[in-house]
């Protein structure tokens, strides 16, 4: 404790510089904005966000100490946690959302409106923030030497190299500028085909990969390990369980499919076969190991619990020092009380008072988890979509007994869940950014504005953002399988109807169960088994880069590590933007225009070999500017 109350920030506490300023205010919203519906394209296609702390902080440095020639690292750090806030925002909505335009695809309810949209995610947003501040005190400052907030600390760390900001943050504008022009190449103009698959005769499964930068990002910034398990759940479904399916199942008709097995497979191929059956065995897996990673995390969620409701009222913003300032606990109360109030009121949120309540429970209780979860073991292991499923279960579940069944309990159910899938989401995310405010000397009341400033700024975007993707392909196709969505919807339709297809969702629990048992993480496992293996060979392809990376024995191996988690954070904001720009042409009948695949006109076997040297082109592009950066420079 005494380490704690001896420790010395970079800007001491008695020295004023500029953070909260029109600049930041201004680059921070443009990033949420950004990152926000970068994320949202990238979750609603591969099940995965990435943290947009890192990215948001190199280019904050970049603009602020190159371009406009300042010189406050506190002033960037204010952009980053405004700007990071985008992010969490649309990875808690993407998760839950979507759920109601399928729904309304299916004719079971009206799709819900821009209003219900933007109140949703700013009601969980700021509940996120809020709750988050009494707790500032007891997690960030008492237990600064036991929670590390890794994310948090390396945001800090590139802050302080501000030496070194423009250059890094070309490394992120350069990933942007080639993942678009890639994106607009294999999406856009439809040059190559997105995806290449290879089948064997006589064998029902499936292997191939997309091409798409993006996807590939996201294996290098996981990881190897993280990534190679995606591929063994999607080896597991495209390899093994549909081979099975086709191979046993012949001519039979089985629920859900409406089809003889055979005559699936003869149309649709082995996509027929994952689709009709083997996506609800990957829920069952997805359920289950968001269930078990709450469970296992049941200990320390208890403690967490206990200590933060008994340091709920230390806050230190009595101190007269400018690194202990919070806003004001009378503020929060009465915002939280007003917050609550909408969600009941407001008769855009299909919620009752008993589901108000549930929110602030369920809400506080899943802020101060998420908190302590990512101060441990980091955001990337936050496990969000267990708590999003225990607490759409138990909502469900409620909403049902008291009489609220039907479509109207549903809406009120997803809503519910979305709240508290946001409020997990930027709780630990705003943990993060004070923790790098801690470390740096940034006044923490100026750094909770700047978050519901972020908060603010990306639930009026994420809206416009799902609205746009929906009405350009759909949730639940080919281009965005949403696959967390479909999920949350699978939970309450089995509660509230009984149709799921429980055998095969028990299936994917006891395969859940088997994976935990042999000792390793659930839930990659079953985010491959439930996408589509073209989306996991792409990833795997990224981390066996990362891999190559990681084991460099050049001198300079940390700095290759390093731009390359820039230039990948800078492939999967241009590309979402990208994505983003192709819907709004094809809701305006503009994808047509510039479509060249039938003036092409090539082959199968020509698109192929096509598709594979616009894959090797992005991973030279790749290696250019990140392990041969400094070899080019000479």
């Amino acid at each position: 404790m005494e380490n704690n109350k001896q420790f010395q920030p970079y800007v001491s506490a008695d020295k004023i510089t500029p953070e909260l300023t029109a600049t930041s205010v201004i680059m921070g919203i443009i990033l949420a904005v950004v990152f926000g519906a970068a994320n949202a394209y990238l979750g609603l296609r591969v099940g995965m966000t990435v943290s947009a702390s890192i990215p948001a902080a190199v280019i904050a440095m970049g603009v602020i100490r190159k371009i406009l020639r300042k010189n406050s690292v506190l002033e960037s750090n204010m952009v980053q946690t405004t700007g990071s806030a985008g992010e969490s925002v649309a990875a808690g909505a993407i998760f839950t959302l979507p759920t109601l335009f399928l729904w309304a695809a299916e004719g079971k309810m009206d799709k819900p409106g821009l209003l219900e949209i933007t109140l949703i995610a700013l009601i969980g947003g700021l509940l996120g923030v809020f709750f988050m501040v009494p707790l500032r005190n007891a997690l960030i400052v008492k237990e600064h030497n036991t929670l590390p907030y890794p994310e948090g600390k390396a945001c800090a760390e590139v802050l302080l190299a501000g030496e070194e900001g423009g250059s890094n943050a070309s490394t992120v504008f350069t990933g942007m500028g080639f993942a678009a022009a890639f994106k607009f190449l294999i999406d856009g103009l439809k040059v190559v085909p997105g995806e290449v698959a290879f089948r064997v005769k006589g064998y029902a499964g499936e292997i191939g990969t997309q091409i798409y930068p993006a996807v590939m990002s996201v294996g290098y910034i996981c990881g190897a390990r993280i990534s190679s398990y995606m591929f063994a759940g999607g080896i597991l479904s495209w390899l093994v369980l549909i081979p099975m399916i086709v191979l046993f199942g012949a001519d039979l008709i089985l629920y859900p499919g409406s089809a003889p097995i055979s005559e699936i497979f003869a149309s649709a191929g082995a996509s027929g076969i994952w689709s009709s059956y083997v996506r609800y065995i990957g829920a069952g897996a997805l359920a289950a190991g968001g269930i078990i990673s709450l469970i296992k995390s049941l200990p320390l969620i208890v403690k967490t619990f206990a200590g933060a409701v008994k340091g709920f009222g230390a806050s230190a913003e009595n101190s007269t020092l400018r690194t202990d300032q919070d806003i004001s606990m009378k503020v929060l109360l009465i915002a939280i009380g007003v917050l609550t109030l909408m969600v009941w009121l407001i008769p855009a949120i299909p919620v009752s008072l008993l589901g108000a309540v549930i929110v602030v429970v369920f809400g506080f209780f899943f802020a101060t988890v998420s908190s302590r979860m990512v101060g441990l073991v980091g955001s990337s292991n936050n496990p969000v979509s267990g708590m999003a499923i225990a607490t759409l279960l138990v909502a469900t579940l409620v909403l049902k007994l008291t009489g609220d069944a039907g479509a109207h309990g549903m809406q009120g159910a997803i809503a519910i869940g979305s709240i508290i899938c946001i409020v997990a989401a930027i709780s630990g995310d705003t943990s993060q950014d004070l923790k790098t405010g801690f470390l740096l000397g940034a006044t923490p009341k100026k750094q909770q504005l700047g978050e519901v400033i972020g908060v603010v700024a990306s639930a009026l975007a994420i809206g416009g953002t799902l609205y746009l993707l929906d009405s350009a392909w759909g949730f639940g196709g080919a281009e965005l399988s949403a696959p967390q969505a479909t999920l949350m919807k699978m939970i309450v339709e089995g509660v509230m109807e009984g149709n799921l297809p429980w055998t095969l969702v028990f299936i994917g629990v006891f395969i859940a169960i088997l994976i935990e048992v042999l000792g390793l993480p659930v839930l990659p496992v079953a985010i491959g088994i439930y996408l589509p293996i073209h989306l996991s060979v792409c990833i795997m392809i990224g981390g066996v880069i990362r891999w190559f990376f990681d084991r460099s024995k050049k001198a300079d191996k940390d700095r290759i590590v390093n731009d390359g988690v820039l230039y990948c954070s800078g492939m999967i904001a241009g590309e979402g933007l990208t994505g983003i720009l192709l819907a709004l042409c094809a809701v305006l009948g503009i994808d047509k225009v510039i479509d060249l695949s039938g003036m092409l006109g090539l082959s199968p076997m020509a698109s192929t070999i096509g598709s594979l040297v616009v894959f090797a082109l992005i991973i030279l592009c790749m290696l250019k500017f990140t392990a041969w950066k400094k070899q080019d420079l000479k």
